[in-house]
């Protein structure tokens, strides 16, 4: 018999967008996102409307490559140390990596990289927080809450969709 948690936040809610890497729960709490689950969440929601913005982001970064998010997020979960290496992801820029090593440095505990790792898995908004952007020093994937396929193919997304822009760009630049 599972253990799930379950347990009711108020003034929350849940939505579903449908993505190239499958439905994504969309938890939202006092009208910002607090959530995105690769799963249905295992928290008594009743089912809502999304923001607007949010799934436009959405589509936008899975189909053009949306290199910021603007939606507002809030954060109800987490330690300190968690929330700062959440933020500091927002960093990395769309289409590139970085190593937990790298992040335990730019939250200023560059011996901590197996707790960023941790810290990691816990992210509460993966994609708009992009943890998928984060694999080991000696270049091999690493983990991720939604499971390694999801990962490489957040990855692959973003290679593809930044050379494309990277073509783009050139072949603009060679237009004038």
């Amino acid at each position: 018999m599972t253990n799930l948690r379950r347990w009711k936040i108020p003034e929350s809610f849940y939505d579903v967008f449908e993505s190239p890497i499958g439905p994504l729960y969309l938890i939202i709490t006092k009208k910002k996102l607090s959530g995105i689950k690769f799963k249905n969440p295992e928290v008594i929601l009743q089912r809502g409307k999304a923001p607007q913005l949010i799934k436009r982001e959405l589509r936008e970064y899975f189909e053009k490559g949306l290199e910021k998010f603007s939606q507002k997020i809030i954060l109800i979960e987490g330690t300190d140390f968690d929330k700062k290496v959440w933020l500091a992801l927002r960093e990395i820029p769309f289409g590139e990596i970085r190593t937990y090593k790298w992040l335990a440095e730019k939250v200023g505990k560059p011996t901590a990289f197996r707790a960023v790792g941790q810290s990691l898995s816990r992210n509460p908004i993966p994609i708009v927080l992009p943890c998928h952007r984060i694999i080991e020093s000696d270049g091999s994937i690493g983990g991720y809450s939604g499971g390694i396929d999801i990962k490489r193919r957040l990855l692959d997304i973003e290679y593809y969709l930044s050379q494309g822009k990277m073509q783009y760009s050139i072949d603009v630049g060679l237009a004038n």
